[in-house]
């Protein structure tokens, strides 16, 4: 992410409607006044919980990144929580202005080397503790943890709040990153709904300021999926940040938004070209950006089909998809795809659409569609047609 954009200073929150109750305690009296023992973390008492969080605040970068890594794997072991995990975020949220977090950070564990001040890294921490605590509200399942454990980090998500989104302004880009991803795991929390507008209010002068289109895209991302106003952004001079507008579930009813989504996916490379995708840090497990599970383009192929009611306004997307569908993507974009052409299904000697003909030709002129029929079996079953290449092109050709 760039770093051209006018900032707060750190120690200033742009969050200007912070509840009194939601002060941040003292880490020092934290630290003293919490029975440690007392409370668990994934590998029993926590009683070693208090030197890890202290050892965050110590001189050299090494001892404070593996106190965050013996943190994440203790007291947010495989994003569970713990009696210990609230007392713990607590005081992470309380220690982020603090200089010495500013130390260049290398990564406890050795699959992620990415270079980044500890501030950001401890910021991220906190959007996970978060996500796992709205887990439970946002998909109403069993979060397996503890009785009694994720209410009480839900019980301390205002305060730690106040704290990260005093950093969504900051002037290092890394830290803006890891606060906007903490941010948005926050406001899933329902006690902070009425913090959305204010924090609304914040991004948009970053996506007033901001030069980087990593940043302006996952910014937008997040607005949207508060359910914000994005429609203004649909004509935005980068197409990148159009789409991300018109992805918005407020923007599902506009036939402007529905254009922008169409218009992108006809030229695939190029919405492939607009971000990296995905992250160089880990081409398997990092997302492209937040908000979206797998590929940019994916998620607007999904958006297209849903908001078009007739497989003709797609044909011509579809066809421009086919050169990047193989077996192993088509349950992101030639199934759906398939799925959408024959909302119906097939029946055995029912005349095939002009559209439905072009696209099936077209599939079936792509070799890497048809490696492991077993990979893509189910998705023809569903609709009636044969998942066999040679029968597709004798349908094909009895169609003519």
């Amino acid at each position: 992410m760039g770093d051209a954009v006018p900032v707060t200073t750190q120690d200033t929150n742009p969050i200007d409607s912070q509840a009194a109750d939601d002060c941040l305690p003292d880490p020092l009296s934290l630290i003293e006044d919490t029975d440690w023992a007392g409370l668990e973390h994934a590998y029993g008492p926590a009683e070693d919980t208090p030197l890890r969080l202290i050892q965050l605040l110590a001189e050299e970068p090494e001892v404070q990144a593996e106190a965050l890594g013996v943190l994440d794997m203790s007291v947010l072991h495989q994003d569970s929580l713990y009696s210990a995990t609230a007392p713990a975020a607590l005081f992470i949220a309380a220690i982020l202005d603090d200089p010495r977090t500013l130390a260049q950070h290398q990564s406890y564990f050795p699959w992620d080397d990415r270079s980044r001040t500890l501030r950001a890294a401890l910021l991220e921490w906190l959007g996970r503790v978060a996500d796992s605590a709205a887990y439970g509200e946002r998909t109403g399942a069993d979060d397996g943890n503890d009785p009694g454990v994720t209410d009480a980090v839900r019980a301390v998500r205002g305060p730690i709040y106040n704290a990260v989104t005093a950093h969504l302004l900051a002037p290092d880009p890394a830290v803006r990153e890891a606060a906007l991803g903490a941010t948005t795991a926050l406001l899933q929390a329902p006690e902070l709904a009425g913090q959305i507008v204010t924090t609304t209010r914040v991004l948009r002068r970053l996506l007033a300021e901001s030069s980087d289109r990593r940043e302006r895209a996952a910014t937008v991302l997040a607005i949207g999926s508060w359910d914000e106003d994005t429609t203004a952004l649909l004509t935005d001079p980068d197409p990148a940040i159009r789409a991300c507008a018109a992805l918005a579930p407020g923007c599902f009813d506009n036939s402007q938004a529905v254009q922008v989504i169409l218009h992108a996916l006809l030229d695939p490379a190029n919405v492939d070209s607009w971000l990296p995708e995905p992250t160089a840090v880990d081409p398997w497990i990092t997302d492209p950006l937040p908000q979206i599970e797998g590929r940019l383009r994916h998620a607007l192929l999904a958006a297209a089909i849903e908001r078009t009611n007739d497989f003709e306004e797609l044909l011509a997307v579809a066809l421009a998809c086919v050169p990047f569908c193989s077996n192993l993507t088509i349950g992101d974009d030639w199934g759906p795809l398939l799925a959408a052409a024959f909302p119906s299904g097939y029946s055995p000697g029912a005349e095939l659409t002009p559209a439905q003909h072009r696209f099936l030709s077209a599939l079936a002129d792509r070799d890497v569609c048809w490696r492991y029929t077993n990979l893509i079996a189910s998705w023809f079953q569903d609709i009636g047609l044969p998942a066999d290449r040679d029968a597709i092109k004798a349908l094909l050709g009895s169609a003519r």
